[in-house]
């Protein structure tokens, strides 16, 4: 698997503040950087990384294509466009943002499109975000040979995805957790102080701990330089089966689901 264990997000940072946050994260020690087009903040992460110091080589970049660029000519146009602003030649990772099942491009023409990219040299591995299991299923059969690398999907304590969780493991298929600390509702919950407390741990370190130990890689994000710090000592925690089962508990399915396009979304699992 190439596809860190653990990285940066950058939702919802922009202008000033991405680049604040890009910069300490790069400081401390993070190497992996996930973006997006629609988050609007390509150029402040390109100049960050240009301006670091820290070898190309060293730095995972994601970036997503937004639907508005979906179209074979526009997807490819716009990843160029990405990788003028990041400042790279090619971006190591390119994601489906959303599968947008009743948008007027549909998967066999924007995948079959980013794997063009791929081969192009504009990103040296692609993959998905948000796709169910029919989804996935489609779009190994429209890819092929051309592995999925990762499917980016909501995953914390209060929705688990199971059924997708299951499935990919079964079919090789990587997944990425993102909103892996549900906009920071871990850290009120007492079943995580508990075994916080255990482990001389925050609540937030034992879920992405519990992300981890399930397979998944993390891309959590914070606007102060000391939770991206304790954030990254999270690979450091090692739960017991009897946290990972109380952690199991919590599971409340899709009816806390945090991110939920209606026009974009899939008939979730």
């Amino acid at each position: 698997m190439s596809v860190p264990r653990f990285g940066l997000g950058t939702f919802r940072l922009q202008d000033d503040v991405v680049r604040r946050v890009v910069g300490d994260a790069l400081e401390l020690g993070y190497r992996a950087i996930d973006t997006a087009q629609g988050y609007d903040n390509e150029a402040e992460i390109g100049e960050v990384l240009e301006a670091s110091g820290v070898p190309r080589q060293e730095i995972y970049l994601t970036t997503k294509i937004k639907p508005a660029n979906f179209a074979p000519d526009a997807l490819i146009a716009s990843l160029r466009e990405s990788n003028e602003k990041l400042r790279v030649d090619a971006v190591n990772l390119t994601l489906i943002h959303w599968p947008v099942p009743n948008g007027a491009v549909k998967p066999q023409d924007y995948l079959k499109a980013l794997a063009e990219a791929q081969q192009s040299g504009l990103t040296r591995e692609i993959g998905v975000s948000n796709f169910n299991i029919a989804g996935l299923k489609q779009a190994r059969e429209i890819l092929g040979d051309t592995p999925i690398m990762t499917n980016q999907v909501e995953i914390h304590p209060y929705l688990q995805n199971r059924k997708l969780a299951e499935f990919a493991q079964q079919e090789g298929i990587h997944l990425t957790s993102y909103m892996t600390l549900a906009v920071g509702k871990v850290m009120e919950d007492e079943v995580l102080q508990d075994i916080a407390r255990q482990h001389a741990a925050t609540p937030a370190q034992v879920a992405l701990a519990w992300a981890l130990q399930r397979g998944f890689s993390v891309i959590p994000s914070s606007t102060k330089r000391e939770n991206l710090a304790s954030n990254l000592r999270a690979q450091e925690l090692t739960l017991t089966e009897e946290d990972m089962a109380r952690i199991a508990t919590l599971d409340q399915g899709g009816a806390v689901r945090l991110a939920n396009p209606e026009s974009a979304r899939p008939d979730w699992d």
